[in-house]
């Protein structure tokens, strides 16, 4: 445990101001290694207030910074401010990072969505990646997007009573509205995944509403802050177990139960081609099966899907 762990676990469990003199003697470190380790704590985003009693941390649970997410801390990957966690993710995995990392970020300038588009990454949103090294054949690649969606889903209902549903690929609405969007990017060794980076962007604390009609946060649906902090713990928690033990047919089952997609009309835009008809089911590896106007049946694998 380097000093700025120690630091940071100090102050966390300080009831008052901590001096610089007691850190100092605890630490066998100077005051000015002291000084030079709450600044950089700081410029981290940990809000520590400085006096000449000493030093106390102010309690954020909002906070997304490596020290303050427990067991999970040497896996965090924590940017002020990054391009994208995609792009970060996919240099970490390429390096051969452990199954799990996380990339996550404050904001992201060039957030990603689908078919190219950015994804709106302001102040207050939780924006993550995780790389997952996953046992299974590039068919049920898949597959991993829509659990990682599902277990999104579900945290929401079950911890915020939200009604949260899937729309196919890997969309969460709430009465319609976009609440939470997951990417991802996949490299393969022959059959197999070598890894994957699942991105996701849940609108938390943000108003995305206010440019994007179409979204939706968990702020103005509860009318109250909501710590990010407890959301990417759970969610990282929950994917984790999933993944452990990954059942192809419980996911399809999981994403059939709580999708908002199947039996309606739609319309599905991949790079080349626009399908229009009824959705009817997801397949085996995922894909969206669709019910043409000629009675004729086609499946889509990948593809931006519009409600009709």
């Amino acid at each position: 445990m380097d000093s700025k762990q120690k630091i940071f676990n100090i102050l966390n469990r300080a009831e008052g101001v901590i001096s610089g003199e007691t850190l100092s003697a605890e630490l066998g470190i100077s005051r000015v290694s002291v000084w030079k380790h709450i600044k950089g704590l700081v410029e981290s985003g940990i809000s520590i207030i400085s006096s000449p009693k000493g030093y106390r941390m102010t309690r954020d649970p909002d906070s997304l910074v490596p020290w303050a997410l427990g067991a999970w801390q040497d896996r965090i990957h924590y940017f002020q401010e990054t391009g994208s966690t995609m792009d970060e993710a996919m240099v970490l995995a390429r390096k051969g990072c452990a199954d799990f990392t996380v990339v996550v970020a404050q904001r992201q300038t060039c957030g990603r969505g689908r078919m190219q588009r950015t994804w709106l990454s302001t102040d207050g949103g939780l924006y993550f990646t995780v790389v997952v090294r996953p046992d299974i054949p590039m068919m049920l690649a898949g597959l991993v997007n829509l659990a990682a969606a599902s277990d999104m889903a579900n945290l929401l209902r079950s911890r915020y009573q939200i009604d949260a549903r899937l729309k196919w690929p890997n969309d969460i609405l709430v009465n319609s509205l976009k609440i939470c969007g997951v990417l991802s990017q996949m490299e393969a060794e022959g059959d197999q995944v070598s890894h994957m980076n699942i991105g996701v962007g849940l609108n938390v604390n943000n108003t995305p509403e206010t440019e994007e009609p179409i979204a939706i946060s968990l702020k103005t649906l509860l009318g109250r802050p909501v710590p990010r902090r407890e959301i990417l713990v759970a969610f990282l928690d929950a994917f984790e177990r999933r993944m452990s033990t990954f059942d192809p047919h419980a996911v399809l089952d999981e994403w059939r139960l709580n999708n908002v997609t199947l039996g309606r009309q739609v319309r599905v835009m991949t790079v080349k081609d626009r399908v229009e008809g009824t959705a009817v089911d997801v397949d085996a590896h995922g894909g969206l099966i669709l019910r043409l106007a000629d009675g004729t049946y086609q499946t889509v694998m990948v593809g931006d899907c519009f409600h009709r």
